[in-house]
């Protein structure tokens, strides 16, 4: 079992870089002053979302970032996988689908109805494991975003 730590305020400098790295990957582009003004708020307990860090928290190998919402549709307290990351050097050893099968039992035992997660339309591979991992896609329905 790979160990998961609510990260606070202090782990602020071991979580940035991997959220730069998770960024890279991803193509997104963004400045660390961004990515910290993003995720203190998180780091000091906001009722908004958390971050988990995996593995030891003074060299962590990946994190979850788990934001929450409130669906009508679910009946409740939602959450939307923001961001998973794990270090590529440690990848395919299946960590990341042991924290997408074992957060979800820990945020509905706090109460949350539903979580959800995007994934490239052309990943098939992560396609594959999510809904291995029990997520259905909703085929009805297209994510839209909007800047503000």
């Amino acid at each position: 079992m790979t160990k998961l730590t609510l990260a606070a305020t202090e782990d602020l400098e071991r979580l940035v870089p991997l959220v730069a790295a998770f960024h890279q990957e991803e193509g997104i582009v963004q400045d660390d002053v961004t990515r910290r003004d993003a995720l203190a708020p998180l780091l000091e307990g906001s009722p908004y979302g958390c971050v988990y860090l995996a593995g030891p928290r003074r060299a962590p190998i990946g994190y979850v970032t788990i934001t929450f919402g409130w669906s009508v549709e679910f009946g409740g307290l939602d959450g939307f996988v923001d961001e998973i990351f794990i270090r590529p050097g440690v990848r395919g050893r299946g960590i990341g689908s042991e924290i997408l099968l074992t957060l979800p039992k820990t945020l509905a035992s706090a109460g949350m109805k539903a979580i959800h997660l995007e994934v490239g339309r052309d990943n098939a591979k992560a396609r594959r494991i999510y809904e291995k991992l029990r997520f259905e896609p909703r085929e009805n329905y297209i994510l839209m975003s909007r800047k503000l």
